[in-house]
């Protein structure tokens, strides 16, 4: 299936996996954004928005008002794995439905750095590319540049984010999977199955965690433990909460 310039295939999926187009109808309400928005490239880099100053900083202090934590480099590991999660639900999802997926380089991606979960998209022009680049376009493109600036600026250990990248891609493929199920899709279903577990065989992934499909167990912990009322993820490498945690333990499986 060709892809259509407004991606019309992934609203069935909801959630994370809906991606906007600048090319969606006006007046459509999932349409264009109504002001300029810094792209994903700028967020990265560290370039000054008008309204948000630095896209990332503003992001991880709008995440750390949210869950009401003091701690910049917990907020920012729930940064990287929300923004993780959105890149990898769309283009899975795109992958899986289409067989082809959209050029999503940086550049072509606005970011609303003030929005709420999930992250909000809007990809400025549809260019499609073979589903076997997947990696290329997220692993490569976006979340190494991205875990490079927030180890840059908040410490955030390289291994506990390249941990959330793969916790991510299996909650993104456990999602698709679902939804194919429910759905009678066995082609999506096994089209999800395949391309999950060749991300897992590539370099950056393979040694995150163990992944069984649909189940994933990580061997580093994105620090969520220490939100105040948060606990253990699903997927986390602990069994149970540190009775007295500091901030860096369990951090440094990943370093």
């Amino acid at each position: 299936m060709d892809l259509d310039p407004a991606l019309a295939a992934l609203r069935p999926l909801g959630g994370f996996s809906v991606l906007r187009t600048l090319l969606t109808p006006a007046g459509d309400p999932d349409g264009p954004p109504p002001g300029p928005l810094p792209t994903l490239a700028d967020a990265y880099a560290g370039r000054s928005s008008d309204v948000y100053g630095d896209p990332l900083i503003f992001r991880v202090r709008k995440v750390a008002e949210s869950v009401r934590t003091p701690e910049e480099r917990v907020a920012a590991s729930l940064a990287h794995q929300s923004l993780a999660s959105r890149l990898w639900s769309a283009a899975l999802g795109c992958a899986a439905l289409y067989g082809r997926v959209p050029d999503l380089a940086p550049a072509l991606l606005r970011w609303n750095p003030d929005a709420s979960a999930p992250d909000d998209l809007w990809l400025t022009e549809v260019r499609p590319r073979p589903a076997d680049d997947l990696a290329a376009l997220v692993l490569d493109a976006h979340l190494e540049p991205l875990a490079t600036a927030l180890h840059t600026r908040y410490g955030v250990a390289p291994g506990l984010l390249r941990g959330n990248a793969g916790s991510a891609l299996a909650g993104s493929a456990r999602q698709l999977s679902h939804w194919a199920r429910r759905h009678g899709r066995t082609d999506v279903a096994a089209a999800t199955r395949a391309l999950t577990a060749a991300l897992f065989a590539h370099p950056l992934l393979a040694d995150t965690g163990t992944f069984t499909g649909p189940g994933f167990r990580r061997r580093s912990c994105c620090l969520y433990y220490r939100v105040p009322g948060g606990g253990l993820c699903g997927d986390c490498c602990l069994d149970a909460l540190p009775r007295a945690p500091r901030l860096g333990d369990h951090e440094g499986t990943g370093r």
